[in-house]
Order: structure tokens, then sequence, then C-alpha cells
């Protein structure tokens, strides 16, 4: 993680305490044991790799109203098995063809496409198996609510939704409200979600409850709007996969659509609706999430 010292707030201590507890949980509950092989294909997606930005995004967002921590822990782990699972499947021939991830090969190369399509299943069907423990300190309400939100964020009106959008859309001149509904979907969605989730582990009243969506929808974006430029600007092995993809592929991006210096500008921006999002929640505590949303735009990888 990158060092960060705002305000007198550490990221990357708060973040690596964190972040102990979350791989330490991951490897407990991604096991080894599946049958034939899927187990080892599992850990494989999930463990030691990635920026672990959505689990951090749940349980700042649980802190900041004083959620339930055991729910939160679960929520970051099942949110990260939704993304790791996306990965999988994203990076396979059929989809975006890619053969680096997290700076390894991708599980489709190091496994075979059969068992990595099987991991992502298995990887997608956990995540939900997390957030519905038999555990009577995470009250059935909460359950639900974190069930909820994972599976809209994941589904056709979220992540899944976007990422049809960005395979039909290949070679098309998109505006730039289709490009931002496309990755409010693809990107944005889990992102938001990984927020709101953190929120569904406490009772946020609904002047917090919005703005802390309104935070995450402008996060999401930007995160999005980030990845593009770096994909432009920054090297394979700084970036842990291929760069350079999205052209190559004749993706429509936030880059070929505003150019480099515009969308630069628009990740401030974002950065900026963000930050004011969490000034009118009236939470007492916000600094992990002002962090985090800082974090992801000056980003280098």
């Amino acid at each position: 993680m990158d060092a960060a010292v705002t305000g007198g707030f550490d990221l990357r201590r708060w973040g690596d305490e964190r972040l102990a507890r979350v791989e330490s949980a991951l490897s407990d509950w991604v096991v080894a044991e599946a049958p034939a092989g899927l187990g080892d294909a599992m850990r494989y997606a999930v463990l030691d790799g990635g920026k672990r930005l959505r689990p951090l995004l749940v349980l700042a967002a649980s802190e900041a109203v004083g959620g339930n921590a055991l729910a939160a822990l679960r929520a970051a782990c099942a949110v990260e098995l939704i993304h790791a699972y996306s990965l999988v499947h994203d990076d396979m021939p059929c989809m975006d063809n890619d053969v680096l991830r997290r700076g390894k090969p991708t599980v489709h190369v190091q496994y075979g496409q059969a068992r990595a399509l099987l991991a992502g299943d298995a990887l997608q069907a956990l995540a939900f198996e997390l957030l519905a423990p038999d555990d009577e300190r995470i009250p059935a309400a909460i359950q639900a609510r974190l069930c909820r939100l994972l599976a809209r964020a994941a589904g056709h009106e979220g992540m899944a939704g976007g990422q049809a959008i960005d395979l039909a859309s290949v070679g098309l001149a998109l505006t730039e409200d289709q490009l931002r509904h496309m990755h409010r979907l693809k990107t944005g969605a889990l992102l938001q979600g990984s927020v709101m989730m953190g929120a569904a582990c406490g009772q946020p009243n609904a002047t917090a409850l919005d703005a802390l969506s309104h935070y995450g929808a402008a996060l999401g974006l930007a995160f999005q709007v980030v990845d593009d430029i770096l994909d432009v600007t920054a090297d394979s092995a700084t970036l842990g996969k291929t760069a350079g993809k999205d052209a190559d592929n004749d993706k429509p991006t936030y880059v070929s659509l505003m150019g480099l210096e515009r969308s630069r500008a628009h990740a401030r921006d974002l950065l900026a609706e963000s930050l004011a999002a969490l000034d009118a929640s009236g939470l007492p505590d916000t600094r992990a999430l002002r962090a985090l949303a800082t974090m992801v735009v000056e980003r280098d990888n």
C-alpha cells in the first residue's frame, strides 16, 4: 500500500493492520481441500496479490458508522472473492484474453480454462456463503442486507452488466455519457457496493447513507479514469498486468475519448466530489475513507 499521511492519519498503518486480518481470514476460508485441484486454483486467484481496495472500503465505511466488526470482516472478504472471480473470468480467452494478472500468469494460463472457469464459479458461491454464517453475533437482517447489496453490485445491474456493455463496445465510438454508464456498472458498482456494505454493518441515518453512496459512486468512477490513464502511461511490470491492452483491443476509454490531460483533471474533480460527500455526511471520523479516495487517484498501479 502506498504510504499516505493526511491530516495526521497514517493510511499505511491503518491499512496494514486491517489487511493482516483480511489476509488471514481469506487464507482460512478459501481452502485448498476443494476437489481435483480446484482449491489450488481458487487460492491462486485470491491470495498474495492485489490492492485489496474493496475490503478496505468495507472496513473503513463500517468503522465510520460504528458497524458490526464481525459482519464487516466477512463482507470485506466476500467482496474480494467476487472481485477475484470477476478477474479470473475477465482474463479468459472468451473475454479479454489476458495472460498476466497481479504480476503472475492468469489463472487459465496456470491451470487451464476449465479449472479457471470452475474456480471463478466457486469463489462467487463462497462469497455469499461467507455473508450468511450460522452466527447469532451477526443479526439476520444484516446478513440479508449484505447479500442483497453484493448480488446487485455483481449482477446485471452492476459488474456483469458493465462487462457485457464493454464487450459489445469494442471498436465503437462511445459518448462520454455512454462511457460513464458502462464504467459505473463494470467497475464502479462493486466499489460503491463495498462502501455500502460497510455502511450496512451499522445503522447510519439517511443523510450519512446518501453521502456514503455519493462518495462510493465518485470514487468508483475515479478508479476507472485512473486505470485508463495508467494503461497508457505505465508499463506492465508496474501495473502487474498487460499495459496498453485497451488500445490494442480498440476499447473505448477515458483517455481515447477525452485525452490524457482532461482525463487527469476529471480524476481530480471526482476526488474532490468524493471528499465533499464525506464532508456532508455528518459522520465523526471519515479519515480512512478520505485517505483511500486520495490513494485511488494518486496511485501508480
